[in-house]
C-alpha cells in the first residue's frame, strides 16, 4: 500500500506541484487548504503517514495545527513549509517536536528527498537497496544505525529521533572530535534548503542532549565551544557490513 501524504497549504498551485512531483514516486497524495481541514483529514484517514504543514494558514495557525495533530497522533511525523521570514516559527515549531522544516521557495527534489527519509525512519517506507556500506556509528554504548536511521542507548532500547535529529546527530558524529560552526552544521544538514536559521541547530541541539546525555545541563558528548560552535567529545567508531 502506497503511503499517504496530506499537504496542507492555502497555495493552490503550491498544493499541485507537491501533489504532483511526489505522486511520481509512489505516494498517494491527498491535499487541503486549512488548518481545520488538515486536522479533520488526519482523523478521517488514519493511513496519512506524513503530513506537509504551511505554517501561514487563513483560518488557523499553522503551530496550533502541529498542537492538535499531536494530540490526535503523537507519532505522525509533521514537516513544516515555511516562507522567508519565519524564523520564530521554525524554533517553536522544531521545541514543539516537529520532524523536520522546508523553506520556501523549495526544490521539489529536496522535499521529495526529506519525505523519503522520514518514511523510511518511521518504517512507513522501505529502506532503499542502494543503502550506505556504513551500517552503524556507535559512541559510549549508543549506536547510531544508519540504515534505519535508529538511535540505540547502551541498554539497546531505541530512542525516537526526528529527522531533523537524526541528521544533526550523524552530522556530529561523523565529524567526532572537531569544532564544527552553525553555519556548517546547516550545510551539512541542510544543504539543498533555500532557507535555514542559525537558531534551529540550538533547538536541536537541545532536544538531542535531552535525550543522549546524563545531565543536558552538564554536556558530555555534545559540547558548546564559544564563541565557535559545538564539538561532538566522544570517540566514535564506525560498523560496516560484511562484504
Amino acid at each position: 500500500m502506497k503511503p499517504a501524504i496530506l499537504v496542507v497549504d492555502d497555495d493552490v498551485a503550491v498544493c499541485e506541484l507537491l501533489q504532483d512531483v511526489l505522486s511520481e514516486h509512489v505516494f498517494t497524495v491527498l491535499t487541503c487548504h486549512t488548518g481545520q481541514d488538515a486536522v479533520n483529514r488526519v482523523q478521517q484517514y488514519p493511513g496519512i503517514a506524513l503530513v506537509l504543514l504551511d505554517m501561514m494558514l487563513p483560518d488557523i495557525n499553522g503551530l496550533q495545527v502541529l498542537l492538535q495533530l499531536q494530540k490526535q497522533r503523537p507519532s505522525l511525523p509533521v514537516v513544516m513549509l515555511t516562507g522567508l521570514g519565519s524564523e520564530s516559527d521554525v524554533v517553536v515549531g522544531l521545541e514543539m517536536g516537529a520532524d523536520d522544516y522546508i523553506g520556501k521557495p523549495f526544490n521539489p527534489r529536496v522535499v521529495v528527498a526529506r519525505v523519503k527519509a522520514v518514511l523510511r525512519r518511521t518504517g512507513a517506507l522501505d529502506a532503499e537497496p542502494a543503502a550506505p556500506r556504513v551500517e552503524g556509528i556507535a559512541f559510549n554504548g549508543w549506536t547510531l544505525d544508519t540504515t534505519r536511521c535508529e538511535l540505540s542507548d547502551p541498554q539497546r532500547n531505541t530512542v525516537p529521533l526526528t529527522q531533523g535529529e537524526y541528521g544533526l546527530l550523524l552530522a556530529l558524529t561523523q565529524n567526532a572530535r572537531r569544532v564544527l560552526s552553525r553555519e556548517q552544521l546547516l550545510e551539512l544538514t541542510h544543504s539543498e534548503s533555500a532557507e535555514v536559521f542559525d537558531r534551529t541547530i540550538d533547538v536541536l541541539i537541545m532536544r538531542l542532549r535531552r535525550k543522549i546525555e546524563v545531565n543536558p545541563h552538564q554536556p558530555l558528548l555534545i559540547k558548546t565551544i564559544r564563541g565557535l560552535g559545538y564539538v561532538f567529545a566522544a570517540d566514535v567508531s564506525h560498523h560496516e557490513k560484511a562484504a
